[in-house]
């Protein structure tokens, strides 16, 4: 996990304990202090180290981009473990496959691994992540098989039926994943945020 998403997760953590919230936090396989396999076929389920951090009682659960299409499969599975939900960065891709966003994250992480075989991209998707990647606690190799993972089964809105907590999706007007509208519907109790000027 590299330093600002530490200091940016430590003050979330911070704020939510303020309010009185005791707060778990769970890194996906893969990312911040999770487990790291270099085998893509290792991230074919993402949801069970999820869940087994939860408590038994209800949680209010908040994700961002593959953490909240993860919990999103999660409540799926576990409806009942999940009270509230805060779904960020993700939208159309929950129903539409996008090869060509995947690409572009890869594109930029192999460039990471072997900047001589994989040319830099000015893609602004790629920029972002070979950033991200970039990271001295971070293993790319780690990251690019999580984008290699084996994929899982599709999402339709009679799956999301049973996800029937109050479910905030929230996205923003410039990020890939862009709209939200066919997410917010499906989910029986949804609200969709859109922020404006705002990327993934």
């Amino acid at each position: 996990m590299h330093e600002r998403h530490e200091r940016h997760r430590s003050t979330c953590s911070a704020t939510l304990a303020d309010a009185g919230r005791p707060v778990i936090g769970v890194d996906l396989l893969g990312h911040g202090r999770a487990p790291k396999p270099h085998d893509p076929a290792e991230y074919a389920d993402l949801t069970t180290r999820v869940v087994e951090a939860l408590p038994e009682a209800p949680v209010d659960a908040i994700g961002f981009s593959l953490g909240a299409l993860t919990l999103l499969r999660a409540a799926v599975s576990h409806p009942g473990r999940f009270r509230r939900l805060v779904l960020a960065g993700i939208g159309r891709n929950v129903f539409e496959r996008d090869d060509s966003g995947t690409a572009r994250i890869l594109a930029a992480l192999d460039h990471v691994l072997d900047p001589d075989a994989h040319p830099a991209t000015d893609d602004q998707i790629a920029r972002l992540f070979s950033r991200y990647a970039d990271r001295p606690d971070n293993d790319v190799a780690a990251l690019a098989a999580v984008m290699r993972r084996p994929p899982a089964a599709p999402l339709t809105p009679e799956t999301l039926a049973v996800v029937t907590c109050p479910t905030l999706v929230v996205v923003g007007d410039q990020d890939f994943v862009h709209p939200a509208d066919a997410l917010v519907a499906a989910l029986p109790d949804a609200t969709g945020k859109v922020l404006a000027k705002v990327d993934h």
